[in-house]
């Protein structure tokens, strides 16, 4: 049954801080997952979130820091000292989770922390990872798995797997490795359970397994995952070496940042803030794209400046003036987040920009012959002078096309050059586009209406 928390709980919560009844608290708290404990914590202050806090059994307490949302999160930690973080988190943590979790410390912060675990290993495996650069297989890996030597009977790997084990939460997959620590293969469990004892790995392992290097940008290694459908993927170094595995959940991280970050680009929001950040910092997130738009309004004012003399002469040109804008946006905007939906998940395919151009172009004609024939029906049924409504649905028609190719050729652009296409979408198609509307519906109207 999921968890619901409702305004009475978060009040029964804080009376029961008030009076310090630690048994009504474990009570409230008990069997939550957590996830909840993360939003219940959001909902109180430091100080309650500390009582809180304290009253959690040693697995749960260090879990519950990674679902809480990150202002929360680090006001909390800063009411923590330095023991407390290492001995009350960081020594129930898997390895991935503390280095994630110690990088949000100062070097001086982390070093000192690091020396208070007490599980030297861990340590030791914790440093390791805060080596490797941020959004690389490196930097995701866990270093807790379960591995069997090549040369291992099956007596003796699972003897050394239930050694290795009690420090593991979820077992995915068994690895096999030669004497060098060099990946192999898999075992699977179900051949292990069903293979006598004095058997070798070597006759029952398979050999067959994916992997990626420690420096593997993050976004390919969603993709691989997904296309594989893997639960979780080892990691080698430049020898070959195993040093740690990527699990499924690291990858929902991975793919729900990315998704956020491409739809803030696309709603014109430049880095990764959300709605708790300070007014200076949402400021500078939001500006650039609206002096963009700033811009674009300005070009659009002057080209209806350019034609000031065709309008004079003819008003009623200015009518059509937001549909021709609007429209042309819109068919950018549509062509340029399919193009970018596409090299996100990497469907692609290996053609090249033309195809995909002539592809969008057929789509847009046919899109906008749709369009300006409604456009040209609308303006005869109204009773609109015959120029006007040629003017328009020519117009609308070209504008239709032309932002659409407009919107697949920029992002394939950036793409070509590493350059992250999601930049394409949102405000900047659409202002690009509104101003060239615009010229192409004076220049249209200037051929043939006046």
């Amino acid at each position: 049954m999921q968890f619901e928390l409702t305004r009475k709980y978060i009040e029964d919560l804080k009376e029961a801080i008030v009076r310090n009844d630690e048994i009504a608290l474990i009570e409230l708290l008990q069997d939550l997952h957590p996830a909840d404990l993360g939003e219940i914590l959001g909902e109180l202050d430091v100080v309650e979130s500390t009582v809180v806090y304290k009253v959690l059994d040693a697995d749960r307490a260090s879990d519950v820091l990674t679902f809480m949302e990150e202002d929360r999160r680090d006001k909390f930690l800063a009411s923590l000292s330095s023991r407390e973080i290492a001995e009350q988190l960081i020594d129930n943590l898997d390895s991935d989770d503390a280095a994630d979790m110690l990088n949000l410390f100062s070097q001086e912060q982390k070093e000192e922390i690091i020396s208070m675990i007490e599980d030297r290993q861990q340590a030791q495996d914790i440093v390791d990872l805060l080596h490797y650069e941020e959004g690389t297989a490196g930097s995701l890996m866990a270093k807790e798995l379960i591995k069997v030597n090549i040369n291992w009977t099956v007596s003796n790997s699972v003897r050394e797997m239930r050694k290795q084990a009690e420090s593991i939460e979820h077992v995915y997959t068994v690895y096999v490795v030669d004497d060098e620590g060099c990946l192999v293969g898999r075992l699977p469990i179900k051949r292990l359970l069903l293979t006598p004892l004095k058997t070798r790995i070597a006759d029952i392992y398979d050999s067959k397994i994916r992997s990626v290097g420690v420096d593997e940008d993050q976004e390919d290694i969603a993709s691989m995952m997904e296309k594989y459908d893997l639960v979780a993927l080892p990691v080698v170094d430049e020898l070959g070496r195993l040093q740690g595995r990527i699990t499924i959940d690291d990858v929902v991280d991975i793919i729900k940042e990315e998704a956020e970050r491409d739809y803030a680009l696309a709603s014109g929001i430049s880095g990764d803030v959300d709605s708790s950040d300070t007014v200076y910092r949402l400021t500078r997130a939001r500006l650039p794209w609206l002096l963009i738009g700033l811009i674009g309004g300005v070009l659009g004012a002057r080209v209806i400046e350019l034609y000031e003399g065709d309008l004079q002469l003819y008003p009623e040109m200015a009518f059509f003036i937001p549909l021709i804008a609007a429209m042309g946006g819109n068919a950018g905007v549509q062509s340029s987040a399919i193009i970018v939906q596409g090299l996100a998940n990497k469907s692609m395919g290996m053609s090249g920009i033309l195809p995909k151009l002539g592809k969008e172009f057929m789509v847009g004609l046919l899109n906008g012959i749709v369009c300006a024939a409604l456009i040209l029906l609308y303006n005869i049924a109204f009773g609109d002078s015959l120029d006007l409504s040629y003017t328009v649905s020519a117009a609308l028609l070209s504008v239709i096309v032309i932002a659409t190719l407009f919107g697949t050729f920029v992002p394939l652009l950036l793409d070509k050059y590493d350059i992250d296409p999601a930049l394409a979408t949102g405000p900047f198609i659409t202002t690009v586009n509104d101003v060239l509307g615009l010229f192409i519906y004076f220049m249209i109207g200037h051929l043939l209406y006046i």
